[in-house]
């Protein structure tokens, strides 16, 4: 979906349910609300929340080390252990190439 594409599907959002509503539905989106309970509360279906979600936005997936754990992976090997795969710790960034 192109810009022009997207920003008409928004506009005719706000002039729907207002700004509030767009609010309200990015933040759904962010909790991972489902699908449904969004539909409910704006009385659609869920192919339109779909929809809605594939032109607003995309999914993106955080996993982030816990601060405890990260120091582990900073910890040098034992002489005595064989030397395993180092992966880093940090954040990882990975795109959910989903549709839906």
């Amino acid at each position: 979906m192109g810009s022009a594409s997207r920003h008409r599907v928004a506009s005719n959002f706000v002039s729907r349910f207002g700004v509030g509503g767009l609010h309200w539905l990015v933040d759904a989106l962010g909790r991972g609300e489902s699908g449904q309970v969004i539909a409910d509360h704006f009385d659609v279906s869920r192919e339109r929340v779909r929809q809605w979600k594939n032109a607003f936005g995309q999914v993106v997936t955080l996993y982030q080390v816990h601060p405890e754990v990260a120091a582990l992976l900073e910890q040098p090997e034992p002489v005595e252990a064989p030397a395993a795969p180092r992966s880093g710790a940090g954040v990882y960034l990975v795109e959910d190439g989903q549709d839906g």
